[in-house]
């Protein structure tokens, strides 16, 4: 079963696992991708900001009890780095290849076009690579469109494809 809720403090680490089992498998390495964002370390800490959330996915499907979840899944939401004020960017939304398919990647985005909303965001904007094929139909399936070029300035300058939705 999948559970979803806020980032803790104490998630950081699981969090990190994630992010840095799944980039490597799309070949998503090195300098222009997220996996070297300072913050992938402390993503509790990152997402405290004002207008910025950050959720975590447990699975307890193999635990066996309620106290051994496992993070299988994450995302987040914040102001999009050099965009304008009413752009937020759907940021470091991974799951674990057990976790896909599942309905993770559902509960992700749900908890993160509600929270940008009620944030104030009118757009909702997103960088992924190309490789990413499941990722990019699930984006579509909630009403994101690809765009020709990146907006702001994130600085992951290795992803190829560029999507966004109005909230």
């Amino acid at each position: 079963m999948l559970h979803l809720r806020p980032i803790a403090p104490a998630d950081n680490f699981a969090v990190a696992r994630v992010i840095r089992t799944v980039m490597p498998e799309f070949n998503c390495i090195g300098e222009g991708f997220s996996i070297e964002d300072p913050e992938v370390d402390d993503m509790a800490g990152a997402y405290s900001a004002p207008r910025s959330q950050f959720f975590v996915v447990e699975s307890d499907d193999d635990a066996g009890a309620a106290s051994a979840k496992t993070i299988v899944a994450v995302a987040g939401y914040a102001p999009l780095t050099g965009g304008d004020a009413n752009t937020c960017e759907l940021r470091k939304m991974y799951a674990l290849s057990p976790a896909r398919g599942r309905g993770a990647g559902r509960l992700l985005i749900d908890a993160c076009l509600a929270g940008a909303r009620e944030a104030g965001f009118t757009r909702i904007y997103l960088e992924t690579v190309n490789a990413m094929t499941q990722a990019a139909e699930l984006y579509r399936k909630h009403g994101f469109e690809d765009l020709d070029a990146p907006l702001g300035g994130t600085g992951h300058t290795g992803c190829d494809r560029w999507m966004a939705r109005a909230l």
